[in-house]
Parts: C-alpha cells; sequence; structure tokens
C-alpha cells in the first residue's frame, strides 16, 4: 500500500526541502534553518526571532537604513498606537559614517532623493565625535548606521559611546561584518539597535547575512513576497547557508582570542618591515584597532598596478573596498580619517584570517618592497 522509498515530488518548490513546506523534506530544512537561527542568537546574546537571514551583509544594511528611515513615515501617518515605543516624527533626519561600507552610504544618498535629510558623521581623533554629534542630534533624527570596525582600515569604531550621546531615542544600526574573528560580537557589546553580519566575512559561504533587529523596531521590507523572515525579507531561505553561517560564527568565537594574538604580533612584524624597506609609506589606523587589517598609503605610486605586480607574484590584495574598486576618488575611509585626499588615492589593503601563516606575510613584505621599488625605478 505504501512506498517504502520515499519519492521526492516537490521539485517546483525547490528541488531540495523547501523550509516553507509542510512534507518532511521541508521540516527537515526548516529545522536546520530554525537550529541556525537559535545558534547564531545565542552567540548574540539576543533572541531567536530577532535574527532575520539575508542575502548577505548589502541587504541587510539595506533593510536597515531603508526600512527603518521608510516606516517612520508610515508610523506617524497609520500607526499612532505604537508612539510609546519611539517618539516618532514628521520629518526625517539620519546619520552615517562617512567611511562606512558602500551599502550605507548609496543607500543614504537614496533616502536623500526621497527627502530624507542624511548627513555624514564628524570623525576627530580617529574615532566619531561625539561632541559633535551631540549638536547634531534634532527632535526629528531616527537612525545612526556606521561600522563597528571599518572593512578598510581595520579601525574599531565608538559604538557604544555613539550611543551613550543619542540615547533610547535615535537607533543605532551597527554593520558588524568585519568585527567576528577578532571582536565579541553580542549586540550590548556594539551598544546597537541593529547589528548586520555576512557569512562572507568568516567563512567561505557566500549569498547569507543577517540583520538582527527586535520585532519592537519597526522595519518596512524592501520589496513584498511570501513573507519568510517576518515578513521582513521574502524568499525561500537557503537553509544549508544559514547552517554553514551559524557553524562559521561559532568557530570564529572559539578562536578570536588566539588569532587575534597571532594576528596583532604578524602586524607588527609587518608593519616593522614594510616602514623600515619603503620609503614614503603611511599605516592608516586608529587608536583601536582590528589587527588582521593593514592599510597603507604610498602617496605618487600607481597602487592599482601594484596589485596587479604584486598579484603577478601569488599575492592576492587590494586597494580599497572590493565593492568600491572602481571608484576614481579614492578611499573615502582614508579621506575621512585622514582629510589628505593624495593619500586616500594611493591606498593598499592587506588583510587575512587564521589560515595565512607568518612566513607567508614575510614572503608578501619582501614582494611589495620590490614591486614598489620597480614602480619608483621606472618613474
Amino acid at each position: 500500500m505504501f512506498w517504502e522509498k520515499r519519492t521526492y515530488l516537490d521539485y517546483a518548490a525547490g528541488t531540495s526541502g523547501n523550509p516553507s513546506s509542510p512534507h518532511e523534506e521541508g521540516r527537515k530544512a526548516k529545522k536546520i534553518l530554525e537550529d541556525a537561527r537559535t545558534d547564531i542568537a545565542r552567540l548574540l546574546e539576543v533572541q531567536s526571532d530577532d535574527v532575520i537571514f539575508t542575502s548577505g551583509a548589502t541587504e541587510a544594511n539595506a533593510l536597515a537604513v531603508l526600512g527603518v528611515t521608510r516606516a517612520s513615515f508610515q508610523q506617524t501617518a497609520h500607526n499612532k498606537q505604537q508612539l510609546e515605543v519611539r517618539s516618532w516624527k514628521p520629518r526625517a533626519h539620519v546619520l552615517y559614517a562617512p567611511g562606512a561600507h558602500a551599502s550605507v552610504v548609496e543607500n543614504m544618498k537614496l533616502l536623500k532623493q526621497e527627502g530624507v535629510d542624511a548627513e555624514e558623521l564628524q570623525i576627530k581623533n580617529y574615532k566619531v565625535d561625539t561632541e559633535a554629534l551631540a549638536k547634531m542630534i534634532r527632535p526629528e533624527t531616527m537612525l545612526i548606521s556606521m561600522d563597528a570596525v571599518c572593512g578598510e582600515t581595520g579601525i574599531i569604531w565608538n559604538t557604544r559611546e555613539v550611543k551613550q550621546t543619542i540615547g533610547a531615542d535615535v537607533f543605532l544600526h551597527v554593520d558588524a561584518s568585519q568585527a567576528p574573528m577578532t571582536e565579541k560580537i553580542t549586540r550590548a557589546h556594539f551598544g546597537a539597535d541593529m547589528l548586520t553580519l555576512d557569512a562572507s566575512k568568516v567563512c567561505e559561504t557566500r549569498g547569507i547575512g543577517a540583520l538582527v533587529a527586535h520585532r519592537t523596531i519597526p522595519i518596512t521590507p524592501l520589496y513584498r513576497g511570501g513573507g519568510q523572515e517576518r515578513g521582513l525579507r521574502s524568499g525561500s531561505e537557503a537553509s544549508e547557508l544559514a547552517e554553514r553561517f551559524a557553524t562559521a560564527l561559532r568557530a570564529a568565537a572559539l578562536n578570536r582570542e588566539s588569532f587575534r594574538t597571532a594576528a596583532k604580533h604578524a602586524r607588527e612584524k609587518l608593519v616593522t618591515t614594510i616602514t623600515n624597506t619603503i620609503p614614503n609609506v603611511f599605516v592608516n589606523e586608529g587608536r583601536l584597532q582590528a589587527p588582521h587589517i593593514l592599510n597603507l598609503s604610498l602617496p605618487g605610486r600607481d597602487t592599482d598596478y601594484l596589485v596587479a605586480l604584486l598579484d603577478e607574484s601569488g599575492f592576492a590584495i587590494s586597494t580599497r573596498s572590493a565593492c568600491e574598486t572602481d571608484s576614481e576618488e579614492g578611499s573615502r575611509a582614508v579621506l575621512a580619517l585622514t582629510c589628505d585626499s593624495e593619500r586616500a588615492r594611493a591606498t593598499l589593503r592587506i588583510s587575512w584570517g587564521p589560515v595565512i601563516h607568518q612566513r607567508e606575510l614575510a614572503h608578501f613584505a619582501v614582494s611589495l618592497s620590490k614591486a614598489v621599488q620597480f614602480i619608483d625605478n621606472r618613474g
């Protein structure tokens, strides 16, 4: 009467189990998804329901920046019953770090086109100037977006100090994509109302990230669909990717202190070698620094050519964020930090993970010195 072997006849829902499907395969996929959500929530010390899976940091940042700001208009017009949650204002004012990822900066520009007043935070002494920030806050200010660790320079920003300055009536969104390998990633650690994470920054898995936001934060979805992820991110969830994401974050947490110590030692040796062998080189860093990211400025040199030369020598580095390699203005992050356009146009970013050994960084330093010498001699 019954088949002993299961036959999967729901390819239209997906060639493997869809977490939204009611059959056994769907239930298995759903369990994998929710177990991953729970694992991530425990690492972040939040509720499982706070973790909203996205396709990556770009989508998570967009959902935070656009979703919260757009929700404020709807809140004012249609949902006055929630006024006790936040003091909603008739107009919107938002602030953002000038060196933030393109997915924050470009969406802030989009909000400007929609009539929102978006301003850059001021940087002073390698951190957000909270004295200036206190003067920038208005009754209609609703959101500040900044990164925890700058993906170009590795500077660790003063997010908790920012939150203390703005208080409870302004949301703080922190892009913590670059933080997990060297920093504690709980929401409380950053003083954040919302956090962004991305699997590709902690493992080889691409195509999944998360926005961490409590249900009480009003967010308008970027688009409509089947209503997955609390109705904020419709689309069939990728259970297997979520599982790998959770596993990678857990591994990063377990290895964080040992990697941080090793990376700090490696970075110190790398900086010493480079500054002793290459003339007219600047290290772009802050007082608090992620040790596995090193940003250099080599004024007067074509750093795009340097990247190509080092690529031929077997070393993969970049000039700045991979999302902005075509920018002719140079590094926004370095410009905000140094106010020096020449340094911002001649940057190199070197970053590494636990699988990179000290001897590889030593070989890189030698190759970099030779490449710079070759360029200088040609000039």
